[in-house]
């Protein structure tokens, strides 16, 4: 999705250049010509393992976009010099973004938790979920609302919390459950592509201390169907530490610049008509005003790109 801009980026000491269009996702630049021509030339710069800008181009990106449009293609973008580094940590820089590019799979890794939240009678589909996650994660959390006991299995541990009508609490608790220093939290409806499964260790394993929240484009399938509510963007993997707020639609408490948006790969979002019909104002009734009544009708709407 693109909206209008007045953004410059600058290419040397008296150069700038205007672009007209920025990703309303991710923040790209571009100057209105041949949208698919710029992707593709994108992508073979990107797999050319460095990024030297050029005004030439029909795009453009900041230190800080740049290492989210490389995730796209699966690089980890390294910034190119002091001012590149400083750059990256006040986005959105005007100086345009240099890189060298590295695989993000083949090299360093770092596992992530997965938080499973539930209702007691969704426990079985819980379970097989954990069943597919534990191929490629050995610390499952599955946290039940409702009252009783725990239980402890190889990778995979089960605790018991009453919801309260409060989704960040029990977001929090299972972030606190945790054992590594990122988690991952999934709904019941929710699976995590084979493509990020592959590429986020790598990722988390280069990220320094300032990053604490990646963002995971997910796609809603309405009985199987692609929704337009597209990207849907979920901050669900955070550092252990991080803590929800909103007691409907949480979100991570993090300043904006201390995120990543991850494009590699995402999440998968499995829901049927009818809860999309009853959801908004279930999660209305919890919390006034918050229910989100209008992403009910870009749920029902089939996708257009």
């Amino acid at each position: 999705m693109l909206d209008g801009t007045e953004r410059r980026l600058r290419y040397g000491p008296a150069f700038e250049r205007a672009f007209a269009f920025a990703c309303g996702s991710c923040g790209a630049l571009w100057d209105g010509r041949d949208g698919e021509a710029a992707e593709r030339q994108w992508a073979e710069r990107a797999r050319g393992g460095r990024v030297e800008p050029s005004p030439e181009e029909p795009y453009g990106f900041d230190a800080y976009t740049l290492r989210s449009a490389a995730t796209l293609h699966g690089f980890w973008a390294e910034p190119l010099g002091a001012a590149q580094a400083d750059a990256l940590r006040e986005p959105h820089s005007p100086l345009a973004g240099r890189a060298t590019l590295q695989p993000l799979t083949g090299g360093p890794t770092e596992p992530m938790s997965v938080a499973i939240l539930c209702r007691e009678r969704e426990l079985d589909e819980a379970l097989a979920l954990a069943g597919t996650i534990r191929v490629w994660c050995d610390d499952c959390v599955i946290l039940i609302d409702g009252e009783g006991p725990g239980e402890e299995r190889p990778g995979l541990r089960l605790h018991r919390r009453p919801l309260a009508a409060d989704f960040s609490a029990q977001r929090n608790a299972a972030q606190a459950l945790a054992r590594h220093e990122w988690v991952l939290q999934l709904d019941l409806d929710e699976t995590l592509d084979e493509a990020a499964i592959a590429a986020l260790p790598g990722l988390l394993a280069r990220l320094g201390e300032e990053t604490v929240s990646i963002g995971l484009r997910r796609v809603n399938l309405v009985d199987g169907v692609r929704a337009d509510l597209f990207p849907d963007t979920q901050y669900r993997l955070n550092r252990r530490s991080l803590r929800f707020e909103g007691c409907v639609h949480e979100r991570p408490v993090r300043p904006w610049q201390r995120s990543l948006l991850f494009l590699g790969g995402g999440l998968r979002h499995h829901l049927a008509r009818a809860h999309v019909e009853a959801r908004s104002q279930r999660y209305e009734s919890m919390a006034p005003g918050g229910g989100r009544l209008f992403e009910e009708v870009d749920l029902l709407r089939p996708y257009q790109a």
